[in-house]
């Protein structure tokens, strides 16, 4: 079926990008119609054209039509958009918006907030949110403490599940606005089971909770890495889990969505940690990036120095033999690739807790041996290439066994070089691929030109 002319003349029209509609709006001269179609948008939605556009525009909106600036469009905002947008807004209208989200988004808003702003917005605040905030602002940054939900329900176990469910109607604009599970606390609140809201709907009304509650619970304390959190909900399948503190009494609680955010952090932490670099926002100017990822390439330069030196070692063995100059550094590009390999593996099963002290041998067996048959089969490769092109049997043989070396010296020191970073306290995602490459470029070079020097000159 072809299309009819005039569809065609309409399909030529169309634009393959779509119109930002906070600009369409920014263009109305009615200043209340303009609000009334920003409020049809849905927060993700607004938060990323928003996030396009300018400065100027931002700043254009918000004279305008202050009350878009919703808590729920905050929420999803990038961090540095955030920090740049809460400048520009009346403290009162912050803490109205505010008003609607869960403690653990309000908190993250506040640490945006400059000293003297976040004085003037918690002032603003219904004392009972501001005694929450000031609560999680308390605890250190990325722990569980911080980030978790101060709203929950709980019950003690004698209670029936009519008795529940006319405490949580009672209860009203008191309980979180999205909870899985009622947690049963024993007398000193400390969480001892915990009846899911499916089951507790589809129980009568004289049914208790102590013969509806499931006993495998899995509590997180409030002094807990988010990281560590994350890798409980993983491990254990949670839909949500309460928070205790040091005396085990329930404190909070943290769902599955909080933990999915954590997730997405902490994986792109460490994707960006094994390049050297940090996030680029799009806020981010050139400068504020050229000062994150100068640092490392400054080490960087400093590993790749090294490396010059053990081949300026061999500088008159180069001189006498053009050939070594054109292979070497087949030799250095193989095994960095194989180290590359090797540290992702080993940083991913660290940060999913499958590499251990119980499977670290194991693993070390595994990268040592698999390095030295992928070492063998890309030396037999380049031998052959060396021979054919240099017709030189000797030569082949330096680079057969050179390669061999530098694969296995860089499978091991992948898995190797993260495992001593995590023993030293260090986080190897950040740290590893310097010594790595770092190892595979003086091992390759020497290993090269100091077989080629013996044997050859």
């Amino acid at each position: 079926m072809t299309d009819t002319p005039d569809l065609m003349e309409r399909n030529e029209g169309v634009e393959l990008e779509i119109e930002n509609p906070i600009l369409s709006a920014l263009d109305l001269s009615d200043d209340a119609e303009m609000q009334a179609r920003l409020g049809g948008l849905h927060p993700a939605d607004f938060s990323d054209y928003f996030e396009e556009l300018t400065d100027a525009q931002r700043e254009a909106l918000v004279e305008r039509a202050p009350g878009s600036i919703t808590g729920e469009l905050l929420a999803e905002l990038e961090d540095d958009i955030v920090e740049d947008v809460l400048p520009l807004l009346e403290p009162e209208l912050i803490a109205d918006a505010l008003t609607d989200l869960d403690n653990d988004d309000v908190t993250q808003i506040i640490e945006e907030m400059d000293d003297a702003q976040r004085i003037q917005v918690l002032g603003a605040m219904d004392a009972g949110d501001r005694a929450e905030v000031e609560a999680s602002l308390a605890f250190d940054d990325e722990t569980i403490g911080r980030l978790m939900q101060r709203a929950f329900v709980s019950a003690p176990e004698f209670w029936t599940v009519g008795d529940t469910i006319d405490h949580m109607r009672e209860a009203g604009g008191e309980l979180p606005d999205v909870f899985h599970n009622i947690y049963i606390v024993d007398p000193m609140l400390r969480p001892i089971g915990y009846v899911t809201l499916s089951r507790l709907m589809r129980s009568p009304r004289d049914a208790t909770l102590a013969s509806l509650m499931e006993l495998k619970l899995v509590t997180i304390d409030e002094s807990q890495d988010q990281e560590e959190a994350a890798y409980l909900f993983e491990k254990y399948h949670l839909v949500s889990a309460p928070v205790v503190n040091a005396a085990g009494r329930i404190v909070g609680m943290m769902t599955v969505d909080d933990i999915i955010d954590i997730i997405q952090d902490e994986n792109k932490e460490d994707i960006l940690g094994l390049a050297g670099v940090s996030a680029a926002g799009v806020a981010d100017t050139a400068v504020e990036t050229v000062r994150s990822r100068a640092p490392w390439l400054l080490i960087n330069l400093g590993t790749a120095i090294l490396a010059s030196i053990v081949i300026a070692r061999f500088d008159y063995a180069i001189e006498q033999l053009v050939a070594l100059a054109v292979l070497m550094p087949i030799v250095a590009s193989m095994g960095g690739n194989a180290g590359t390999q090797a540290l992702t593996v080993a940083v991913r099963g660290l940060a999913e807790r499958d590499l251990t002290k119980a499977t670290a041998l194991r693993a070390i067996r595994r990268e040592g041996l698999s390095a030295a048959i992928i070492g063998l089969i890309f030396a037999v490769a380049l031998a052959l290439i060396a021979f054919v092109w240099f017709g030189d049997v000797q030569l082949a043989v330096v680079a057969f066994v050179a390669m061999i070396i530098n694969h296995v010296a860089a499978g091991l020191a992948g898995i190797l070089i993260p495992l001593g970073l995590k023993r030293a306290g260090a986080d190897p995602a950040v740290s590893s691929s310097v010594f790595v490459t770092t190892v595979t470029d003086v091992v390759g070079f020497a290993a090269f030109l100091g077989l080629a020097a013996a044997v050859l000159l």
